[in-house]
């Protein structure tokens, strides 16, 4: 059976053409069609004009193939201006370029414009790596690009964070004379931000001889996406003083930088700014300020900013679920959720690492199973931040057991899982199974890193497995080429301080190759009261010399020397917390702190009581 059709001769070709009947197909009179197609005019034939006013109100891609088709049938086919049109409607209304590639495919001419068409609609759509394939065989063709492909082409090697075949674009663009192009320069500056080689982009940036909104933008952002927070707050203001004006995309690129109390004032300043450019109701904008002022722990203003807001998309809940959740107001966080599931609003991935967060600070099993029965439903069990959340908070919860059926269903173990898995047993004194998962992970070829030997020398220091811990801290460095941290030193002293070897401790960190900080000395610290040993305990507040920003010192002190019966040294010490005015600050588990190192948007905490 035949699968092409064979077209009349056409005019501009000059020669028979062939196309898959596959482009045509699901295709049928039952199509509810507007009365302007030319399927409703009969079998006259129709210029190219008519057609491209017919593709301007195409709406769905069964339209777009009946209009395809007779085309086809009018001997138009190979006319280039309207396959690239079919190609540009396609892409706005095709989820995948499938079709416009076969439209693509099937001409027999192609000029520079339907090729960037194509290799837009790859840029935009993905998969950005045809995009790149298109552009190599647009040479192989000996088809020359212009200005308009190589932003197209620069942009798909940041997407796929592919330096060395960005250079090449780059250097192509300049041996075509078109690196001194706006959009190019623009585009090149945004794809070395996004490929981390922030340096080049900032050359070509002060290089460009006219800047517009978009340039400035993609280098702040560039600057923001590389935690270069202070650059791009200057450039921000550099771009404000050359009176160009920014957009809703240039702020909801800058306020990131703003998210932490030191620039509090600042995001409030670009609040202001907004509002005097009448941008502030960008739901975009919105979102970003109430991530901002959630990370600056001014909740209440990012629930006004939620609560005002006409219209809410998917990403304003999950950042005012998670500003709750990481603010430690975790019922809050769960009341939202419930409220959003009442409103018939859709969760994602990200809503659940939340949800489940939340619970885990909360500390009840049960609300915590209901929220696994919820992914599983929703089939986001196999998200490996839903499952290392899982097993983070059944840990936290107590059920260890839970937690390793999470670990055990993973499909594939990554480092991260191993040292969460690792990181649960430790918390919960479980020293000899940590040791055993260390040892399996090992064997499977799951290179340890830093975060492991926190977790493991964690559950060394619980166990009190004292020359065990010692090796895997050698080890570290011998075995594994790291170079232990200030955190590795912290569990080695609490280590031998658990066991009752202060001086060894004490001498442990009079030979530490880095400076100690205030939580190795409170490690010992801890130790001393343990122990009763007044004697280490004053030389190690010697060594600290007391911090007034840091309250736990003084009360540990306190309690040795109260211990101890020195009542007027704990006095004096009571009246040093009163006159400093100093609070105490909330205790974080030790599985909490491996789990910051891991990754700063991994959970932490403990479950929650009630219902979802």
């Amino acid at each position: 059976m035949c699968t092409c059709l064979l077209l009349p001769r056409c005019p501009i070709a000059r020669h028979h053409i062939l196309l898959p009947l596959s482009l045509f197909h699901k295709v049928g009179p039952r199509i509810p069609l507007p009365k302007s197609c030319p399927l409703f005019m009969g079998r006259r034939h129709h210029s190219s004009i008519t057609y491209n006013s017919h593709l301007n109100k195409c709406s769905s891609l069964r339209e777009l193939k009946m209009i395809h088709a007779q085309i086809v049938t009018s001997g138009l086919s190979s006319n280039l201006s309207l396959a690239t049109k079919l190609i540009s409607v396609s892409n706005s209304v095709a989820v995948r370029m499938d079709y416009a590639r076969q439209v693509f495919d099937a001409m027999p001419e192609k000029d520079v414009f339907i090729w960037n068409t194509v290799i837009r609609g790859y840029a935009d759509s993905g998969p950005c790596k045809e995009a790149l394939v298109l552009y190599c065989q647009m040479h192989r063709d000996g088809r020359h690009p212009d200005h308009f492909t190589f932003p197209f082409v620069v942009r798909s090697c940041g997407v796929l964070s592919a330096l060395f075949l960005g250079k090449q674009a780059h250097c192509n663009a300049i041996k075509n004379c078109f690196d001194y192009d706006i959009f190019v320069q623009t585009s090149l500056v945004a794809m070395y931000c996004q490929c981390g080689d922030v340096d080049n982009a900032k050359l070509i940036f002060n290089e460009m001889e006219l800047k517009n909104t978009a340039s400035w933008t993609a280098m702040i952002a560039g600057y923001v996406q590389n935690a270069y927070f202070s650059d791009a707050l200057v450039l921000f203001h550099q771009m404000l003083e050359s009176e160009v004006r920014p957009n809703s995309i240039t702020l909801v690129s800058i306020l990131p930088a703003c998210a932490n109390t030191d620039q509090l004032y600042q995001g409030m300043l670009i609040h202001a700014y907004a509002f005097k450019l009448g941008l502030d109701a960008d739901i975009s904008f919105i979102n970003t300020l109430i991530s901002m002022y959630s990370k600056c722990k001014n909740v209440d203003i990012s629930r006004s900013l939620f609560d005002r807001m006409e219209f809410r998309n998917l990403v304003s809940w999950n950042s005012m679920i998670a500003a709750y959740e990481n603010n430690d107001q975790p019922r809050k966080a769960l009341k939202l959720f419930r409220r959003m599931k009442t409103e018939g609003v859709n969760f994602d991935y990200i809503t659940m690492v939340s949800v489940i967060s939340a619970c885990a600070k909360l500390g009840a099993l049960n609300t915590g199973r209901r929220v696994h029965e919820l992914v599983e439903m929703k089939g986001l069990s196999s998200n490996p931040s839903i499952t290392h959340a899982l097993l983070d908070m059944y840990a936290k919860c107590g059920s260890v057991e839970l937690a390793r059926k999470v670990f055990d269903s993973l499909n594939e173990k990554t480092v991260v899982s191993w040292s969460s898995m690792i990181g649960a047993y430790a918390a919960h004194g479980h020293g000899l199974e940590a040791m055993l998962l260390f040892t399996d992970m090992h064997g499977q070829g799951v290179r340890p890193n830093g975060i492991t030997f926190t977790a493991i020398l964690t559950a060394c220091s619980h166990a009190g497995l004292v020359e065990e811990g010692k090796k895997h801290f050698d080890g570290m460095t011998r075995y594994f080429n790291l170079v232990p941290g200030v955190e590795h030193y912290t569990c080695m002293v609490d280590l031998l301080g658990r066991a009752g070897r202060l001086v060894e401790a004490y001498d442990f960190i009079q030979k530490m190759p880095i400076q100690p900080d205030a939580d190795v000395w409170a490690a010992l610290l801890g130790a001393c009261r343990i122990h009763r040993n007044l004697e280490i305990a004053e030389l190690v507040a010697e060594k600290i010399s007391l911090d007034h920003q840091t309250i736990n010192y003084y009360v540990l002190l306190s309690n040795i020397y109260a211990e101890a019966g020195r009542w007027d040294d704990v006095a004096r010490l009571r009246m040093l917390i009163e006159k400093r005015q100093l609070r105490k600050i909330p205790g974080r588990s030790s599985l909490e702190i491996i789990k910051d190192s891991m990754h700063s948007s991994q959970v932490k905490g403990y479950a929650c009581h009630g219902s979802i």
